[in-house]
């Protein structure tokens, strides 16, 4: 600090240099930009002399003379430039309607670093662990939890629907009753896929002269792949087991072409998306998708899936709105005519097992290998493309629509660092009722906020902001919250913290699984060790998934998968992020994305548990956001980057060669990841060797954390 008053005060004496820089330095907050190893300093041309404005802030002040008339002109003709682009920046947020003027949508909190400020000494009595645990059970209240999921998931509520509007209205009608310090509204006009009811999607069987043979069912018409080309295409047809790459790989190896025709694939392994893009990447026309008894369970008397059900799902290699990729949707923004290179160009579409299981009695040539057999009645499981005149025409009629999603937030402010944040979020619509789609999530976000409020009111003081946030359009790839984090990508880089997503929490009850960015691994294993298991009377999860053989590291602990919304989050955002989910072991919940996804049916499946095992995941959820939004330095294991770093590094071993045939080697990434462990370390040990309790250094460190974090993010 010394040495760069000292330096200050040489600026000060020296003469006033014709050029020099302004230096944005916030020293006492501690901002983390001054690092001892690798001086970061954020400059700007300026003129004329410098001047400081205080030992907590320098700033130069810019001041240029004006010498001759051209340049005056010149200075005016861009000061009025700024006028003109300040004045329409104004009006273009003050459009933007939100229903919170103090948050101006978060951007008041998320950018004041001073104005909350505490002192070291107007800190309140310390809470502990074991006294926060004890209030969070305290106010969480099953019950409530049941409620909402009940009334979340009577009917399908996709985006624009008037069904959807009225929970919309009762999500923000109750974080306004918790008593939050601010709630609001964030719009956006984007492009959905919606079935032509005029037009309906059709699937027949056609002989050579393209005359109808057979009109096969598709029993459901709202029931379609968001984001699928339209179009009418005929071709013969290939079975391509799950549709992954090594699959296409196997019919290649077979010598079956998959080439000008339509490919029938089974659900699971990968998304849909994947597998409409891996078709058309093998030049195929078109895409059946179907459930496979083996993999979802079509017993209707053991609780499974109707034989004659198709089961959506979009088909958009991405997430956000795919008409205006990397731009914020906001008030019918425009934009160039440009579309997300993830969009497929040949129609997908969801057909029913008993269509399937008809289409593939009909198949000839090599037989499937025994792992590609699945468990429809009396089918062989040929690879296809062997029947001389069995032809089939899809035509996939879906329609572009402009349609107004709203994204839902409440907010709790941190006292000491109100300017990071903690956002925990839920997708609000579904195309079905959305009992394990959106139901729960959304059920356990509301009961999270209020939950806390409740908490603050009696005495629990946030070290950081807590966002609660409710998501539309989240069954057509993330979009709104995808759409919310293009638009303030910039502050979330820097200032928040961790994203906890509530999306299809529960499915079951038996296997826990975390999907995770390495940075909350053990923030993780530390909380369920401390949460009782749902199904396991005495032991907490982590016993549970011990005792049953699971493997930590392959099993519970698994990468975040492109179509979670937490995915985005990571990848775009560069922000840690978690997605926590309980599923059975033996059997998948069947009705997912489907019209049968109701609060009776999933409740079945847990046997009556339902409203138990959503307060389980509220309890890690709870426990995992007070540690974050509670402990003085905030519990990331940036130090674990190094080793991730490593292991993506060695997969690259195996292509040594390769890379050096291109005049390339390893060696750069190496020197990468010995730079970023240097920087970890170096961190650690200022943690270690300072005060403990001074708030200025606490911020500087937590600031340095999660810049660690996002950096190794980026790598």
């Amino acid at each position: 600090m010394d040495f760069w008053r000292s330096q200050l005060q040489n600026m000060r004496n020296k003469k006033p240099a014709r050029r020099s820089y302004t230096i944005y330095r916030n020293m006492a907050e501690g901002d983390g930009e001054l690092e001892a190893e690798g001086l970061q300093m954020k400059v700007v041309e300026a003129q004329g002399p410098v001047a400081a404005s205080g030992n907590e802030k320098w700033e130069a002040v810019a001041q240029c003379p004006w010498k001759a008339p051209g340049k005056a002109v010149v200075y005016l003709a861009l000061v009025g430039l700024l006028v003109f682009v300040a004045a329409f920046l104004l009006g273009y947020v003050s459009s933007r309607g939100s229903s919170c003027p103090v948050c101006g949508d978060f951007l008041a909190i998320a950018n004041d670093e001073n104005a909350h400020e505490a002192e070291d000494g107007q800190r309140a009595a310390r809470m502990y662990w074991a006294d926060l645990r004890e209030m969070f059970q305290k106010y969480l209240n099953e019950e409530k939890i049941e409620k909402t999921i009940r009334k979340m998931s009577e009917s399908p509520h996709p985006p624009g629907s008037p069904r959807l509007d009225t929970l919309s209205r009762h999500v923000l009608s109750a974080f306004n009753s918790f008593g939050l310090d601010h709630s609001w509204t964030d719009s956006h006009y984007v492009g959905l896929q919606r079935p032509d009811r005029l037009h309906p999607n059709f699937l027949h069987r056609v002989d050579t002269s393209g005359i109808v043979l057979e009109k096969l069912p598709l029993e459901d018409p709202e029931v379609y792949c968001p984001y699928s080309a339209s179009g009418t295409v005929t071709g013969g047809l290939v079975f391509a087991n799950y549709g992954r790459r090594e699959d296409f790989a196997v019919l290649k190896q077979h010598g079956v072409n998959p080439r000008g025709h339509l490919i029938i694939v089974r659900i699971g392994e990968i998304s849909y998306a994947e597998k409409v893009a891996n078709a058309e990447a093998s030049q195929a026309k078109g895409v059946l998708i179907y459930p496979d008894p083996a993999d979802v369970p079509q017993d209707p008397r053991k609780l499974g899936l109707s034989p004659n059900t198709s089961i959506y799902g979009h088909v958009h290699m991405g997430a956000g709105d795919p008409y205006s990729p990397g731009f914020p949707s906001f008030n019918h923004t425009q934009f160039p005519p440009i579309q997300s290179s993830g969009l497929p160009s040949i129609p997908a579409q969801p057909i029913s097992a008993n269509v399937a299981a008809h289409l593939l009695k009909q198949l000839t040539g090599p037989t499937a290998p025994l792992a590609w057999k699945g468990r429809l009645p009396n089918v062989q499981y040929h690879f296809g493309s062997g029947v001389p005149g069995f032809q089939l025409q899809l035509g996939v009629q879906n329609q572009k629509q402009s349609v107004m999603i709203s994204n839902i937030f409440g907010c709790i402010e941190g006292r000491f660092e109100p300017d990071h944040y903690l956002i925990v979020g839920a997708q609000r619509d579904s195309l079905g009722p959305g009992a394990a789609r959106s139901g729960v999530g959304t059920a356990i976000l509301l009961e999270l906020a209020r939950t806390f409020a409740a908490m603050v009111r009696n005495g629990f003081q946030l070290r950081r902001s807590l966002l609660f946030a409710s998501w539309d359009a989240g069954d057509f790839g993330s979009v709104g919250s995808t759409e919310w984090l293009e638009g303030y990508l910039t502050m979330l880089h820097l200032k928040a913290a961790a994203y906890v997503s509530l999306d299809n929490v529960v499915l079951g009850d038996d296997k826990f699984f975390a999907k995770t960015s390495p940075a909350l691994v053990g923030l993780i294993e530390s909380i369920i060790r401390q949460v009782d298991s749902p199904s396991r009377s005495g032991q907490s999860i982590f016993d549970q998934v011990t005792e049953q053989g699971q493997r930590w590291e392959t099993e519970v602990i698994r990468p975040l998968p492109m179509d979670s919304s937490a995915f985005a989050f990571t990848s775009f955002g560069g922000v840690p992020a978690v997605e926590f989910s309980f599923a059975e072991d033996s059997r998948c919940y069947p009705f997912l994305n489907t019209m049968a996804d109701t609060y009776d049916n999933l409740n079945r499946a847990l046997y009556g548990r339902l409203p138990a095992v959503a307060k389980t995941v509220a309890e890690v959820v709870g426990h995992l956001l007070i540690k974050l939004t509670h402990d003085d330095l905030l519990p990331l294991d940036y130090w674990c980057y190094g080793d991730v770093l490593l292991q993506h590094i060695a997969r690259f071993n195996d292509y040594a060669a390769q890379l050096k045939s291109h005049g390339l080697t390893l060696q750069w990434m190496y020197s990468a990841r010995g730079d970023y462990t240097r920087a970890a370390d170096k961190l650690r040990k200022d943690i270690y060797s300072s005060e403990e309790h001074n708030e200025r250094l606490l911020r500087m460190y937590n600031v340095r954390i999660m810049r660690n974090s996002t950096s190794s993010l980026s790598m």
